[in-house]
């Protein structure tokens, strides 16, 4: 391997991505992590996502895949192999690079890689990447500034620490699976991946924050996210209630949200979200229903007094919803300012139209890939505008790229593709 210089981007601005195919609106934009450097050793959904929002702001994104790829490359429909749907959709703005780091080689390149990068990512158990070679202090060696940031289920220093873990897992263990019980008699996932897309959340600003300390002081830093205690954090927000005060006050969980009556209610043609929030809400929709029992009842007078009696109260809603159409509710609860909206299908959601109207669906071309649609970028900067620049990669699409940015000679980069250790994507 080629020695000299610890290897760089070369991140040089506006010019140094090209255009996205395809891209409705943002052309040669610098985002606000423009001229940050990301090694992203993860896989499935939590540490992807993070790196590609990441990349979304603007940081350039390598992500380092074994030789089968990432196993989200085989979920979900696709066109070609190694491109599913779930790949897709957490993997833009990335470029992607082949390394069994099983191979010493293979690891010689990805500690080099590290010694340009601001951020290196990873979703190996403790034991794991101890036995890979990825313990921080192998990079902090190479490079003291690197943000080393490991997310894997449980934190290292408790009993679980080695456990695996995945969404199903984190769900179990957080206390959400429990919480529908109440609804349901009996524990039950969320039909959506929380606890990971949770988790991410928690990554992107455990990065972000260890940036700024870098900018700073210029130190890196060991960062440990792991998902149990993430979604913990999570969900005793509004569960920890009377147990928050020692001895507790009262039990765990927040009475209005495990209310079995709180769900979209069902009007004379379908379904809709109403909630009367503010004591002027109340008062207002109990005069739009023409209920001045229930304007009088001291029971829903204030907010303390509403949650005493919430199911009560949520269930002569229920019945007040029936009494006309959704469109009717509606508008006059809009003229009113109490909150309500339709309930969205998925495949409606994608007609929404405010998103149509704000451009969030991006609809765009990819080379191999053809018409996709991505979710757009919900946060909207000013000064500098995040963008699709990059379309999800091939498996090892720029693998020789990269080690030719990385200082390695024609002869080593064919040493490696000849012992497996590294991989270029296949037409």
């Amino acid at each position: 391997m080629s020695s000299g210089r610890p290897w760089s981007w070369r991140v040089e601005g506006r010019s140094r991505f090209p255009p996205c195919p395809g891209r409705s609106r943002i052309v040669g934009v610098s985002g606000p992590l423009t001229g940050v450097r990301v090694v992203d050793c993860t896989t499935v959904v939590l540490g992807p996502w993070a790196a590609q929002q990441l990349g979304d702001l603007g940081a350039d994104v390598v992500k380092i895949e074994p030789p089968e790829g990432d196993t989200t490359r085989q979920l979900g429909p696709m066109r070609n192999p190694d491109m599913g749907a779930f790949y897709l959709a957490v993997n833009r703005n990335k470029r992607s690079i082949v390394l069994d780091l099983k191979q010493e080689g293979a690891r010689r390149v990805l500690q080099r890689l590290a010694e340009g990068a601001d951020v290196l990512l990873h979703n190996y158990r403790p034991q794991a990447a101890r036995r890979l070679g990825m313990a921080y202090e192998t990079f902090r060696a190479v490079n003291p500034g690197i943000v080393y940031v490991g997310t894997y289920g449980f934190r290292a220093a408790g009993p679980y620490g080695d456990k695996p873990a995945y969404d199903d897992i984190i769900q179990a263990a957080s206390g959400i699976a429990s919480l529908q019980a109440s609804l349901f008699g009996e524990p039950k996932y969320v039909p959506t991946i929380v606890a990971d897309k949770t988790s991410s959340m928690t990554v992107l600003v455990a990065v972000l924050a260890a940036l700024y300390h870098k900018a700073r002081t210029g130190e890196g830093q060991e960062v440990e996210v792991p998902m149990l205690e993430s979604m913990a954090a999570w969900v005793m927000v509004e569960h920890l209630y009377g147990e928050t005060f020692v001895p507790p006050l009262e039990t765990a969980g927040y009475k209005r949200v495990l209310n079995r009556y709180r769900r979209p209610f069902k009007t004379k043609d379908g379904y809709l979200a109403i909630l009367p929030y503010t004591d002027q809400n109340w008062r207002d929709f109990f005069a739009i229903a023409d209920r001045p029992d229930l304007l009088e009842d001291p029971r829903f007078k204030t907010l303390s007094t509403r949650l005493r009696h919430i199911e009560i109260l949520y269930e002569e809603l229920g019945k007040i919803a029936t009494t006309r159409t959704s469109a009717e509710w509606l508008a006059e609860l809009d003229r009113r300012n109490i909150p309500a909206m339709i309930v969205n299908s998925l495949e409606s959601l994608l007609r929404d139209p405010h998103l149509e109207a704000t451009g969030f669906w991006q609809v765009v071309e990819h080379p191999t890939e053809g018409t996709l649609r991505l979710p757009g970028i919900p946060a909207a900067y000013s000064k500098t505008p995040a963008a699709i620049r990059r379309l999800p990669p091939r498996l090892g699409e720029h693998s020789v790229e990269i080690l030719r940015e990385a200082g390695l000679s024609p002869a080593e980069i064919d040493t490696l593709l000849a012992s497996g250790a590294t991989r270029t994507a296949r037409d």
